[in-house]
């Protein structure tokens, strides 16, 4: 067999990095091994992005670089996949001629005939969804990368219908993988090494739902921690109202459960929260943090917002920065508004300037700025136990995460990569912290 490079770059979620190491484990039964180089590659792809408008344009950009490559390499193969292919379909094929294929969210398994396909001067466009509950079995595991941490995901698919997302129509109705094969796949990962799962899912919280030969994800999470060898179960990304009492009370029961939780609340407004048809208000949101708490003292919360929702408010964005206050995100992801297309906001007023919805986005990462690194000289000093991950980007060092999800780095051996070691904090920055070993 002919070895081919293939390099691929990844926008977007978590879903989208779990999906990139698939199809590295696919077209490797092809031939293609994986190179940083792009300009050493037979075939380029993008795994992408379109929640957000910046995101899209960021794509379109970046093809309009690299089809370029193909003056000094006719064979040169390129495609696109995500979630921007499955909105555009056979369109991106027609505004970029040099485009090779594009496949959809769906249609991973398809991909090796596309590649081979292509390989023989066709141009390919496959984006059909699949609308049945076997759709997660047609994608291959992951092989062939040591890992310390991996991803697995558990169910695809979101029904919310959030009025400015565009998620459920590019990724499909819900639905949830089977247990077994989770478990399977997480026993697995445990015996090459693997000491922390992250469950995925665009909403791993309804898990199991729509089945009730499935357990709840709770109960999913409980049978993931009795696994023999997996420290460490994170998992993204949760939807507030299903938060669920039985899923807070695993944060007090389970030590493995990290610490560190991603719930976003996209708005502190009950009004916004209504337009955006999020399906709690503000209070119910705030008893979910305070509930989490109560079992679990030491948790720290990432989310998301947007700023500058069509009909927002001054006073309406002050509710959302007071929400920030009460909560204290760790970390926080932060936009400004940008209409979807097909998305039920998109018929509405867009009625704050752009000048606007950036000088509210700037106040508000002013204040998440503060509010981090006031979290983070509070862990000055404290011991924290850290999952050694890769190598540090300085000289002698090597870094990791804390349950907490903070990134730290500190001096010692690559030997320690793939073990758990007691370091105290000496220094904190903004996005990491600086830690020394521990005697033990």
């Amino acid at each position: 067999m002919t070895q081919n490079y293939v390099y691929i770059e990844t926008f977007g979620c978590q879903m989208n990095v779990n999906d990139s190491e698939r199809i590295l484990t696919m077209l490797a039964d092809i031939g293609y091994v994986p190179t940083q180089e792009p300009a050493r590659a037979r075939l380029i792809l993008l795994n992408t992005c379109s929640v957000r408008a910046g995101a899209e344009e960021k794509v379109y950009r970046r093809l309009e670089n690299l089809v370029v490559l193909k003056r000094h390499n006719s064979r040169l193969i390129i495609g696109v996949g995500g979630c921007v292919a499955q909105q555009e379909g056979e369109a991106l094929l027609e505004r970029i001629p040099k485009l090779d294929l594009v496949f959809g969210t769906h249609n991973l398994h398809l991909l090796n005939d596309m590649v081979l396909a292509a390989e023989r001067g066709e141009r390919k466009s496959e984006t059909s969804f699949i609308d049945n509950d076997q759709r997660l079995d047609l994608f291959p595991p992951i092989r062939g990368t040591a890992r310390i941490s991996s991803f697995v995901t558990v169910m695809q698919g979101c029904e919310n219908y959030c009025s400015y997302c565009i998620v459920p129509y590019v990724r499909g109705p819900e639905v949830s993988r089977r247990s077994g094969d989770i478990l399977r796949e997480v026993r697995q990962l445990a015996d090459q090494g693997v000491r922390e799962v992250a469950l995925l899912g665009q909403n791993v919280n309804s898990y199991g739902l729509k089945s009730s030969a499935e357990p709840s994800f709770a109960e999913l999470i409980r049978l993931v921690a009795a696994v023999d060898g997996i420290r460490r179960i994170r998992f993204f990304t949760s939807h507030p109202k299903d938060m669920s009492p039985e899923l807070i009370a695993c944060f007090g029961d389970l030590p493995a459960l990290c610490s560190q939780l991603h719930l976003p609340a996209q708005s502190g407004s009950d009004n916004v929260l209504a337009r955006m048809g999020r399906g709690y208000t503000r209070e119910e949101y705030l008893e979910k943090v305070r509930a989490l708490r109560a079992v679990r003292p030491d948790i720290v919360f990432t989310g998301d917002m947007i700023v500058g929702f069509p009909g927002e408010t001054e006073e309406e964005f002050q509710e959302t920065l007071s929400l920030m206050e009460e909560v204290r995100y760790i970390d926080l992801f932060s936009f400004a508004y940008s209409p979807r297309p097909g998305t039920r906001a998109a018929e509405l007023a867009d009625d704050l300037s752009r000048g606007e919805k950036q000088s509210r986005l700037e106040r508000l990462q002013a204040l998440q700025k503060r509010t981090t690194m006031e979290i983070n000289d509070v862990l000055l000093g404290t011991r924290q136990t850290v999952l050694v991950e890769r190598e540090g980007k300085r000289p002698g060092q090597i870094s990791g995460k804390a349950d907490n999800g903070r990134t730290v780095n500190f001096s010692g051996d690559r030997s320690l990569i793939g073990t758990f070691v007691d370091l105290r904090i000496i220094q904190v920055f903004q996005n990491s912290l600086l830690g020394e070993l521990l005697p033990g």
